[in-house]
């Protein structure tokens, strides 16, 4: 796709031109809510007992709930992108969040290149879905790629509000600073972007629309609606004393000497380790609780926004001629953010650091244990799916594209969303055997982490991780060890053998960027070689 003035408005014709005749049955509505950041067990319907989140409960007993669904990234970036493309990361070669974390000396490799755009050659889905006829409009977050490579130049005919990036300019609270989104005292940022979808809605209640909303909560910073933040913080007040340690330990399994669990475990009462920064021995502390009653509001009020586009939706009589899709893009953010590596978190913002846990999934967002990369997903469509049912196969987000094509009768793209494949038959119920295998890929170090860089495969119930820095492998049963607590490597090393090379024949047919090693002198001991040579110098008469 061009992305000049001219194209766009020739793409802009061609969409009305393909709209259905007069008397044609109209094709159905497609609302995408996507949440930012939000954990698999930060809803009810998912397990969570702090978060509150009705709406969405309730939409779960209306819809297909899967219990399997995979974020193709545990960043958002990459995900967005295989969403709207039907394509893996690595095959768009974009492959961390934009624009990307840069080296550091503890590294040993350099962090892969990453495209800093959404490759304007993609026909997206907005795009394939406004050939059709479709209204199209992207409300919230993009993080897809800066000017000229905004939501207007991949196929969306509105963008509210104008902000390529990945986070709030100023926060949730008025004044929001964002170009086409005022906010009055008091207004919250979740809630005025559901108003201006509301309100698409009521303008486009007479033709075929998709509206993306594409929420940035429950992303950091965290920081919840004042009158639900008090509401929260007095159910904690309430709430039983927890067990257990509130964080605990995760480090780098790729090291030569890999720490045990025991070993991280006793490391806690260690001096060394005490407080919140980037550990010893590249360990970093993971949170254990669901406890921050400024995450909580956030997620109530996201909930309250869902809430609100289903009542106007039943209200103007579309609810039955909508598909709804609720979904996140990563996993939640249980390990504290050190892109910054010299952050030290103190002790009175830890709740402005660690949103949320994961259990009893292991690791977060940044980490490709399941807590980085599976994600809540809950899909209605009215007449053919099933409502109240629960899905068990894996589905990830290449998979969107092509099941928007057929849930809406329209024709397949396989050559766009070539590593996308429909779960419409999922959702009605017909389907057991859905893929061989999924496929993740991320050649670069994590801010959420010092994890080497690495990639993983999950086929059947078994899923193999496999890290760059030394090869290392890790291999975990996920239907008896959903927490990945027991690797397998060595008790089944032919199935360990099978999975690696079936990850290694992936990435050499997509042509996946790999991490490069450093030059011995950015090394860390190659930093402190010319810095003892420095003193060195500085001592000589």
């Amino acid at each position: 796709m061009n992305h000049s003035s001219f194209h766009l408005v020739l793409l802009l014709t061609v969409g009305v031109a393909s709209a259905p005749a007069a008397g044609a049955e109209r094709l159905p509505n497609v609302v995408f809510f996507l949440v930012d950041d939000l954990g698999w067990r930060d809803l009810g319907c998912y397990g969570s007992d702090f978060y509150e989140t009705p709406h969405v409960d309730r939409f779960a007993a209306d819809s297909v709930r899967f219990t399997h669904a995979y974020a193709a990234c545990h960043v958002c970036s990459p995900t967005r992108a295989s969403i709207l493309c039907g394509k893996y990361p690595a095959r768009l070669g974009l492959t961390d969040w934009l624009p990307g974390r840069r080296d550091f000396p503890f590294q040993q490799l350099k962090n892969a290149a990453t495209r800093q755009r959404l490759p304007f050659e993609e026909t997206t889905l907005a795009e394939a879905l406004r050939e059709h006829g479709y209204a199209t409009a992207h409300f919230g977050k993009w993080h897809l790629g800066e000017e000229p490579s905004g939501p207007l130049a991949h196929g969306f005919d509105v963008q509210i509000p104008r902000w390529n990036k990945g986070w709030p300019k100023a926060g949730y609270q008025a004044p929001f600073g964002l170009d086409g989104l005022e906010g009055a005292p008091g207004d919250y940022l979740t809630d005025r972007l559901t108003d201006e979808a509301l309100n698409y809605i009521e303008e486009h209640q007479d033709r075929p629309f998709f509206l993306y909303l594409s929420h940035f909560a429950v992303h950091d910073p965290i920081q919840g609606r004042r009158d639900l933040v008090a509401r929260f913080q007095a159910k904690l007040d309430r709430s039983p004393r927890p067990v257990g340690e509130p964080f605990i330990l995760e480090g780098n399994p790729d090291r030569k000497n890999p720490l045990s669990k025991e070993a991280l475990n006793a490391l806690l009462q260690d001096p060394e380790y005490q407080g919140h920064r980037l550990l010893p021995q590249r360990t970093v502390k993971i949170k254990q609780r669901q406890d921050n009653t400024e995450f909580a509001a956030m997620i109530a009020s996201m909930d309250e926004g869902f809430g609100r586009v289903l009542a106007k939706l039943e209200e103007l009589g579309l609810a039955q001629h909508t598909i709804v899709i609720f979904y996140s893009d990563n996993g939640g953010m249980s390990a504290a953010n050190f892109g910054r590596p010299d952050r030290v978190v103190s002790p009175s913002q830890l709740d402005a650091a660690y949103s949320t846990s994961n259990l009893p999934l292991r690791g977060g967002k940044g980490w490709l244990y399941e807590g980085g990369i599976r994600v809540p997903l809950l899909v209605k469509w009215p007449g053919p799916g099933k409502r109240g049912a629960v899905c068990d196969t894996p589905v990830i987000s290449t998979d969107f594209y092509p099941s928007l094509l057929e849930m809406i009768g329209v024709a397949a793209r396989p050559e766009q969303h070539a590593d996308g494949a429909s779960f419409a038959a999922l959702l009605k119920g017909e389907q057991e055997q859905y893929r061989e295998a999924l496929y993740w890929h991320f050649p670069h170090y994590s801010n959420h982490g010092r994890q080497s860089p690495g990639g993983a495969i999950r086929c059947g119930d078994y899923k193999l991780l496999e890290y760059f820095e030394r090869g290392t492998v890790q291999l975990f049963h996920l239907t008896t060890d959903p927490g990945e607590q027991h690797d397998l490597a060595r008790e089944e090393p032919e199935t360990a053998t099978r999975l690696r090379a079936m990850l290694h024949r992936w990435r050499e047919t997509i042509a996946a960027p790999m991490p490069a090693p450093k030059p011995a002198a950015d090394s860390d001991a190659g930093v402190r070689t010319r810095q003892r040579s420095r003193l060195g110098r500085r001592r000589q008469p």
